[in-house]
């Protein structure tokens, strides 16, 4: 016979129940517990209290536990960490009924900012010696996470320029209609919108300034490290960038946070990031087009960190473009470019290039193009066809050789299947899409707290089955 049941609140207890029975023996709060109590607290620079005297505090090794687990639920505030330490099953038996406030929390997070990141290492390193960390091949790639300041509070010089110019015109106009109501014998103080305009405008000088200051386009005085970046779906908004390697595991090998609009020389330092976390770096490392830099390419190949980074259209070798700049070779000892045709290019100029790491190309131009049968075909230039060197051009002759081998081409094409996944998840899954945060150091901190979250929600499984020991 079918029955509903109900809530019994008469029902007494015989004896109180254990927070140890209530609480499942998988739960990812025991994975917490015996990973922060496997390290080296004041070893990583966590402050330790030594003195004996006054009010006893929460230990270090208390609030990581909080912090850690409050990221794993998705709570990243002090007042959500607050009362999740009196409500949560897993944060009461973790802390063991105590009760930090959200100021204490919040002051162990100010003043342990450096040694919280070295955690990320830490569960990594346990990862790499249980031997679940590949490497065969890691993804690298960035995404873009708004400012936690107001986008409305933001200064943009050429929109103040313009809200300026607007002001001064509606300035103009009311002194005019002030200068003729004064000949017909009206009020001749100066009218209220008048002044309030005026101060508008010395408010408008006072924000271009900051910005000549600063030397910047584009300003959130509240968060004054975040820049504005082009965020897919979403336009240009303040905010930061933030980098990943991650291994076909879906660990999280590297992490960091830049202020840098492009991805283009983020990989070297992605690279040896990987390197300094677990040792080496993969056999490849793959990345998408957003992380071309030629010198950056050099770089890769001089340490000898091998990557397999996809070329965009514009420096790939396309066969449906017969004079392409890809056709012409380039002849460094006799200093000359020959085209398709079979023509010479004469060396003609060096540019300086100011964008990222500075460098000159080698310009040679067409001298027959007069004559040329192909000429408006090859370009569309009224004086000849140029082509531009790299100074490291060999280096962009091997990554397009690299991509017509089909092993590096398949290879590529996982990347996205490897590192989307990821920010999908902290974006939606972790609803992590803004910094609760100001300021690139704390930004940091967050994004390597944030990732160590991750770490642990994919490396619980294995825990739980008996894989993952700390020690």
């Amino acid at each position: 016979m079918s029955y509903e049941k109900y809530a019994n609140y008469d029902q007494q207890w015989l004896f109180p129940p254990s927070l140890e029975d209530l609480l499942p023996a998988g739960h990812i709060a025991r994975m917490i517990r015996e990973f922060v109590d496997a390290q080296d607290i004041e070893g990583l620079g966590f402050r330790v209290r030594v003195a004996e005297d006054g009010r006893p505090n929460y230990s270090a090794n208390l609030q990581l536990k909080i912090w850690l687990y409050g990221y794993v639920t998705k709570n990243r505030a002090t007042r959500a960490l607050e009362k999740a330490c009196m409500n949560d099953i897993g944060m009461l038996w973790l802390t063991g009924m105590q009760h930090p406030d959200h100021t204490t929390l919040w002051r162990f997070w100010r003043d342990n900012r450096k040694p919280i990141k070295k955690v990320f290492k830490q569960l990594l390193q346990v990862a790499v010696s249980m031997e679940m960390v590949s490497l065969v091949l890691h993804a690298v790639d960035g995404t873009k996470i708004f400012s936690q300041a107001s986008e409305q509070e933001g200064l943009h010089g050429e929109a103040l320029q313009r809200k300026l110019k607007r002001v001064d015109e509606a300035i103009k106009e009311i002194m005019q209609e002030t200068e003729r109501a004064a000949k017909h014998g009206g009020d001749c103080r100066l009218p209220e919108k008048l002044q309030q305009r005026q101060q508008l405008r010395e408010t408008i000088q006072e924000q271009l300034k900051q910005l000549a200051e600063k030397e910047r386009e584009h300003l959130q005085p509240g968060d004054e490290d975040a820049r504005v970046m082009k965020c897919r779906n979403n336009g240009n908004k303040f905010a930061y960038n933030a980098q990943a390697v991650v291994d076909p595991s879906g660990l999280i090998v590297a992490a960091d946070v830049v202020v840098d609009e492009s991805d283009n020389y983020q990989l070297i330092p992605m690279l040896e990031q990987v390197k300094d976390n677990i040792g080496e770096v993969a056999q490849q490392t793959v990345a998408d087009a957003g992380y071309v830099a030629i010198t950056e390419l050099a770089k890769a190949e001089a340490q000898q960190l091998p990557v397999v980074v996809n070329l965009p259209e514009a420096l790939q070798q396309n066969e449906d473009q017969p004079y392409h700049a890809s056709h012409f070779v380039w002849d460094a000892d006799k200093d000359h470019c020959i085209c398709p045709q079979g023509q010479i290019l004469t060396f003609d100029s060096i540019k300086h290039r100011d964008k990222g790491v500075p460098y000159d190309v080698r310009v040679y131009r067409c001298g027959s193009y007069e004559t040329c049968p192909v000429r408006w075909q090859c370009s569309s230039s009224k004086t000849g066809r140029t082509v531009q060197i790299h100074p490291n051009h060999d280096v962009l002759l091997r990554c397009r050789e690299k991509l017509k081998d089909d092993d590096m081409r398949k290879l590529l094409r996982k990347r996205g299947s490897m590192i989307e996944p990821l920010f999908g998840w902290l974006k939606q899954g972790m609803n992590f899409r803004r910094w609760t945060v100001r300021g690139l150091e704390k930004v940091r901190t967050q994004w390597l707290l944030l990732c160590t979250a991750a770490n642990l929600i994919r490396l619980h499984r294995q825990w739980a089955e008996g894989k993952v020991v700390f020690e």
